[in-house]
């Protein structure tokens, strides 16, 4: 976007700090510098310098990042040891809810880096999540180990994340300056949307080994959470893969490579969902790796996402609408699939017509309504920012990223 011009009520202040290992030298100046710059009250839209906006985007991009930590080690965690609130897991991404709670309060009051939609987004997403913790805590204590990733209370969690995560994006899509450092904050912030959308599927992921590692006598779980879960009345194929088989595969397609489909058009770069999920399972192989080596239980990796990501790419820097696309990427998954779980390397599938076809008609369904928002008007009213502490003239259009 142009540079704004300054807004009345900036005061002079010590220039920004250039680096963490710079603000970390002279906390004093930095300190010094934050409270001048996001000090002053303002209204979502007000003028923000492109250091206010990259110190605050590099805050979400830490905050987020301690909350996948914190989150990937806690379902490796849940198959090992019983549920403690105050597990080292929790503290982590508790550290990086912490983070993001101070975001929201900068942000709703000085208006720096939002309009008032992508200040909204921030601010619900932010209490549903909150909201959600404590109703965790209860579900916990009525129903004792609840390990399943798929539990209500979890999905609040994760729509909570999603949400903060949507205004976090539409804030750097609408004031970061077009350029390198644009695309990778932006890239980024969707590689955590992508994560928080595929993490359900781990519960199966992390439980098809376990549930292996059990049924050949060398359990990975201690022996406290087997006899609590056998308390409960459930068997370790129930506690292990709690979710039919059609589940995996259809939330794998539905919702992960469907929010690469959007991000794809929505960021604009060529192998925009490759990229993403190639560090996806980077990260993950690397999660793989600290916590096996800390004796913690192994996972599978889904790589049939990259199978995927790589039809989504092609189908649409091709154009090909998604009724069609659909079910050819969504072939092209099954396809994969069928020679990962060849080698024992995926959670149990469902191959039944009703279920393949079924997940195939979803996945090109919800491609199809993709494409008709992105080409809609709603859509493109919705994109110009709503700018209550800095008015756009009349037949002025901000700038964004391309939608394809």
């Amino acid at each position: 976007m142009p540079a704004a011009a300054p807004d009345a009520t900036d005061r002079a202040a010590p220039p920004a700090p250039g680096s963490l290992t710079a603000a970390l030298r002279r906390p004093g100046a930095a300190v010094r510098w934050a409270r001048a710059a996001y000090g002053a009250p303002g209204r979502p839209g007000r003028p923000t310098t492109p250091e206010e906006l990259r110190w605050l985007y590099t805050a979400w991009l830490g905050a987020f990042l301690l909350k996948m930590l914190g989150s990937s080690w806690d379902v490796s965690w849940h198959f090992r040891w019983l549920r403690d609130d105050l597990a080292p897991p929790h503290l982590l991404n508790t550290a990086g809810t912490a983070v993001v709670v101070a975001l929201v309060v900068v942000h709703s009051h000085t208006g720096l880096g939002v309009d008032r939609r992508a200040l909204r987004l921030m601010q619900w997403g932010t209490a549903t999540f909150l909201v959600a913790v404590p109703v965790d805590i209860v579900n916990h204590r009525i129903n004792g180990l609840d390990i399943t990733s798929w539990s209500p209370s979890h999905a609040l969690l994760y729509l909570g994340t999603a949400i903060m995560l949507a205004g976090a994006i539409r804030g750097w899509w609408l004031y970061a300056a077009p350029g390198r450092l644009r695309d990778l904050v932006h890239a980024g912030l969707w590689l955590f949307f992508v994560e928080n959308v595929l993490f359900p599927n781990q519960h199966q992921e992390y439980g098809v080994l376990s549930l292996q590692a059990y049924e050949a006598g060398r359990t990975t779980a201690e022996p406290q959470l087997l006899d609590f879960a056998v308390a409960q009345g459930q068997t370790p194929t129930t506690f292990m893969l709690p979710v039919p088989d059609w589940v995996h595969p259809a939330w794998l397609l539905c919702a992960g490579v469907l929010s690469l489909v959007v991000a794809r058009r929505v960021v604009g770069l060529r192998w925009t969902a490759t990229t993403l999920a190639a560090a996806y399972l980077g990260y993950r192989g690397l999660m793989w790796l600290g916590l096996v080596g800390l004796d913690f239980p192994p996972s599978v990796l889904p790589l049939v996402l990259l199978v995927g990501a790589l039809g989504v790419d092609t189908a649409v820097t091709l154009r090909t609408p998604g009724w069609l696309a659909g079910p050819l990427v969504a072939a092209a998954v099954y396809g994969a699939g069928a020679v990962q779980s060849a080698l024992g390397l995926l959670p149990p599938w469902d191959w039944g017509r009703p279920a393949v076809l079924g997940t195939g008609v979803a996945f090109a369904a919800l491609w199809a309504v993709v494409d008709a928002v992105a080409g809609s008007s709603w859509l493109a009213a919705w994109a110009r920012p709503v700018e209550p502490g800095r008015g756009t003239p009349a037949g002025v259009t901000p700038e964004g990223a391309p939608t394809r």
